[in-house]
């Protein structure tokens, strides 16, 4: 049997996306946008409660396609709101359209997400060396210097636990666990 992260559990969406996604380096801008929506979402909730609901947030967001995002109107966000489907949070819903057109000012300023992002770790990712539980911290000075900085711009749900959560899921950081096979797959 694989060791696996402390966190995964049994459910095998958990295992699936562990095993294929969570900590593998993201360039795409698309991709990193679904991410940074996705861990908006899971703000305060358990990230296996988002990952159930994924494709119910891919049907209801266009695919996460932020150009479309950003153009939403009321009429959208109240759509939304009814969607029994996603996490119907008033707040995290008018966050998606802001961080959306707020991405784009981003990509406008940098070429692309990605570049903004990566900067921040000189486009490499950073490889922890994890054992256990505890040592796993869900800040680190870093995160907290991303999220002052997409703050400053006005982007919303941001705060240096969600960052740093997607750090991990877009490899910025590599957090598994030395005891786990994907440690040195990543």
């Amino acid at each position: 049997m694989k060791q696996r992260c402390f966190w995964v559990g049994n459910d095998p969406l958990y295992i699936e996306y562990h095993d294929t996604e969570w900590g593998v380096p993201v360039y795409d801008d698309e991709k990193l946008f679904e991410f940074l929506i996705l861990e908006t979402f899971q703000a305060g909730l358990s990230w296996i409660t988002v990952l159930k609901k994924r494709e119910n947030f891919r049907k209801a967001l266009d695919d996460f396609n932020y150009q479309k995002i950003a153009k939403y109107d009321e009429e959208k966000y109240e759509e939304l709101l009814q969607n029994e489907g996603i996490i119907r949070n008033k707040l995290k819903i008018k966050a998606t359209i802001t961080n959306a057109q707020l991405f784009m000012k981003v990509q406008d300023e940098f070429g692309t997400f990605s570049k903004y992002i990566w900067s921040f770790v000189d486009g490499e990712p950073i490889k922890n060396s994890f054992e256990k539980r505890e040592e796993v911290p869900a800040t680190t000075e870093l995160s907290d210097a991303i999220s002052k900085d997409l703050k400053k711009r006005g982007f919303k749900f941001v705060g240096s636990t969600v960052i740093y959560a997607h750090m991990q899921a877009t490899g910025m950081v590599n957090d598994h666990t030395t005891d786990c096979f994907r440690y040195h797959e990543v």
